[in-house]
């Protein structure tokens, strides 16, 4: 490392015989040729004439030349530092029969400071610590390209240019602004210096200055300064990436902390976009260039609304060292003028064109977020637009940009959508947005670190309760998105609010307790029956189904649970990844509710109950792409289960004729036999109360379980008792009379109307004849059945 010792001392400039300048030729110095304060001089100053001198070891050095007349030697032959109209630094050296009163300067020097051959100069002496501590180069900026004709097509490893800059010059002084010629493999190339980092090498740890283009900085090449080059597109030079260090422009922040993302539940996720997307930018370009690799260009993220696309996006523009990202709706682009839409993209895409023509892989990344891509990146051909083609331009236009002729290396699209199945594939592929991550719900621990993100300010001001349990509300908030979890906190509160609003008015507040206010456990709880979640288990539909619970009249129905339970095993260990299950039996046997307990029992992420009265005034097209979506949901969970309820009526089948829908049964075998993807368990439970028709289309099953009608009168007498209407000799009359009245003791009679003819009998003061008489009448209707 360099340290002050380093330099040399600066010598006296004036021989000890030489007489100072008289007064006539000391002139009122002029002002500096940049808008800024001048360097505070630290020696006598003297007017000069502006030499051309042709000799390399000077034009390619960066050196003036100057008389021994003006200037006398340093005791170690060093180089001098002057000052040049008091704002200009430059490296001088003494050059014997070098004519008095002049200074040598090249062309690139002269246009730097913007002197003319005719112009006298003001020349003093150079402090080369005038700075302070902090005046060394850390890091230079240098923007190179040709200086004349001679040129070569061949690339420029820049490790290399790097180390013979360093030879050529270091120990001089470089500041923003300065212009140089260096002759590399004897083709001259011009270098601008844009931007330097100042450092102390005198301390232990580095203190390093911000990148700064201020000309007024300036510090002294050592051995250790990093140098970044750029190149000058006008030339046309060819410069590699380092293999050695990483680009310019850093691509992640050096102080990025992941917890500070304020994401949670996706560390998982996050990681596979950082390995995917980013590791390849935080190494040296030149390594990515001898792997033959590009970078990723494309992101998209998909997944159920509210999960966390739109956030992660944002955060990966907080995280990175990059540009602003650019952010934009997918209607945003469309507009009813021709081409103008086209436009649009192409805008978005000019800065990082425009910064890669002159920086190449050096350059910085840009960020372009596009939101609701599949608005505008519709399949080709599909109509999107209004049939005027905008929508297939749209889409040509992006697929250009991202991986054209002329390809940008550069620029990183993260595209989000809730449908990745309407995106063009031509989109999708690899060398476009070739990364697709799905953010789908949170599983229990994940909500509990979303829960402790938006709970993070209650806690710090003490406004949350002691008895506030996050993990409990972590289990009781299964299928909840991200955002359904911040409007749980926001509900919360409101309850919170709600207990200080003084009694009698909506507007009024307890201002003796609010300082006091705090949002307690309870109040959680209370916004759990307000905010439903709108992805996963269908909780309202398949309580209604088991309203009043499952009543365990038989064995065969504790036998017809646990064959539930099995089946629910075998899909989540993964043996089965796809599993069907057919509950048949008559109507009002019960299929449904114990079939929807099933699905309860299973604790599985997705349950979604289809009933016949969920396509009612659909067309075909419309069913299929309904039961399509159905299947697709399911695909996005873990672990699925969905209840097919009298599927027969889904398939629009009726016996007069008979008839059915062929479509709606080809889409229902389609999906019901397409595996599921990876790591995607399905389980189907299907009710109908027509076995033979099922078997007549070749619906298949996998398993198939029947559920029998009441038969006994022990099981009749056991869901009497459990109903808690009857005692025990009311039971015992109304099995008399039944048995009386039917001439059998058997029943033969479904659940469900065993239970309705119960709720009847309520009614009636004499609720067991009621009951005997109602059921007696179900019993000879079966009968002739």
């Amino acid at each position: 490392m360099f340290n002050r010792n380093n330099i040399p001392t600066l010598p006296n400039p004036f021989g000890s015989g030489q007489q100072q300048p008289p007064p006539s030729r000391r002139p009122q110095q002029p002002p500096p040729t940049y808008d800024q304060k001048p360097s505070r001089p630290s020696g006598r100053a003297m007017r000069l004439r502006p030499y051309q001198l042709k000799e390399p070891t000077f034009v390619f050095g960066n050196i003036c030349a100057v008389s021994p007349q003006d200037f006398a030697p340093s005791p170690d032959g060093s180089d001098l530092y002057l000052l040049i109209n008091g704002f200009f630094v430059i490296s001088a050296r003494i050059k014997q029969g070098f004519p008095g009163g002049h200074i040598s300067m090249s062309d690139p020097q002269r246009t730097w400071m913007q002197i003319a051959l005719t112009d006298e100069i003001d020349v003093q002496p150079y402090d080369a610590f005038s700075q302070g501590a902090s005046s060394y180069l850390g890091n230079l900026d240098v923007e190179v390209g040709f200086a004349g004709k001679k040129s070569t097509e061949a690339p420029y490893d820049q490790d290399e240019l790097a180390a013979a800059f360093i030879h050529n010059f270091r120990n001089q002084i470089f500041s923003p602004g300065q212009q140089l010629l260096m002759d590399y493999k004897g083709i001259p190339l011009r270098m601008i210096v844009k931007t330097v980092e100042l450092v102390d090498l005198s301390m232990k740890t580095e203190s390093q200055s911000a990148p700064t283009p201020d000309p007024r900085s300036r510090g002294i090449l050592t051995q250790e300064t990093q140098i970044n080059y750029y190149k000058d597109i006008k030339t046309g030079i060819n410069i590699k990436g380092s293999n050695r260090r990483p680009a310019a422009n850093s691509v992640v922040r050096p102080d990025f902390k992941f917890e500070n993302m304020g994401i949670g539940g996706l560390d998982t996720e996050f990681a596979a976009i950082f390995r995917r997307a980013f590791a390849s930018r935080i190494f040296p370009p030149g390594l990515a260039d001898k792997l033959g690799i590009q970078h990723v260009r494309g992101i998209l993220l998909y997944g159920p609304p509210g999960t966390g696309k739109t956030l992660i996006a944002r955060q990966i523009g907080k995280m990175l060292n990059a540009r602003e990202p650019k952010v934009i709706n997918g209607p945003e682009v469309l507009n009813k003028y021709v081409g103008q839409s086209e436009e649009n993209i192409r805008k978005l895409f000019a800065d990082a064109e425009k910064e890669y023509k002159e920086k190449g892989d050096e350059s910085g990344l840009h960020i372009i977020i596009f939101d609701e891509l599949d608005a505008v990146c519709k399949q080709r051909g599909s109509g999107a637009g209004g049939g005027t083609g905008v929508g297939d331009s749209v889409v040509n236009q992006l697929l250009s940009k991202l991986d054209g002729v002329d390809q940008l290396n550069n620029i990183l699209l993260i595209g989000m959508t809730n449908r990745k199945d309407m995106i063009d594939e031509a989109l999708l592929r690899s060398g476009r947005l070739e990364v697709h991550m799905e953010i789908s719900l949170p599983d229990e621990h994940g909500r509990a670190q979303i829960l402790k993100i938006h709970t993070t300010k209650m806690r710090e001001n003490n406004v949350m309760g002691d008895d506030v349990n996050l993990q409990e509300l972590a289990q009781l908030t299964r299928n909840f998105s991200g955002a359904e979890i911040s409007g749980l906190v926001k509900s919360a509160s409101s309850f919170a609010f709600n207990r200080h609003i003084k009694v009698g008015t909506l507007a009024a507040i307890d201002d003796k307790n609010i300082a006091n206010m705090k949002v307690m456990h309870q109040d959680f709880l209370d916004a759990l029956n307000e905010v439903q979640p709108l992805f996963g288990v269908s909780e309202e539909e398949l309580d209604r189904c088991v309203e009043g619970g499952i009543i365990h009249f038989g064995k065969h129905i504790d036998s017809i649970l646990e064959r539930g339970r099995l089946f629910v095993n075998q899909v989540r260990s993964g043996d089965t990844p796809l599993l069907s299950v057919l509950l048949y039996g008559p109507r009002g046997s019960g299929k449904t509710a114990l079939a929807a307990q099933m699905a309860l029992d299973s604790e599985f992420p997705f349950i979604k109950l289809i009933k016949p009265v969920d396509i009612v005034g659909m067309n075909e097209i419309q069913k299929i792409q309904y039961i399509q979506k159905v299947f697709t949901d399911a695909y996005k969970s873990p672990q699925n289960v969905l209840v097919l309820d009298n599927i027969e009526l889904l398939i629009d089948w009726v016996p007069v004729g008979p008839r059915f829908s062929a479509s709606v049964l080809a889409a229902l075998k389609g999906m019901m036999q397409n595996k599921p993807p990876k790591g995607r368990p399905l389980l189907i439970f299907a009710t109908t109360s027509s076995r033979s028709v099922l078997q007549q289309l070749q619906l298949d099953f996998s398993a198939q379980i029947a559920v029998p009608n009441v038969q006994t009168q022990p099981e009749l007498a056991a869901i009497m008792k459990q109903s808690g209407v009857f005692s025990d000799p009311d039971i015992n009359r109304a099995l008399g009379e039944i048995e009386e009245t039917t001439g059998s003791k058997t029943i033969n009679v479904g659940v469900s109307s065993i239970l309705l003819a119960i709720q009847t009998a309520k009614q009636d003061q004499d609720k067991t004849g009621r009951f005997a008489e109602v059921l007696s009448e179900m019993c000879a209707d079966n009968a002739v059945m």
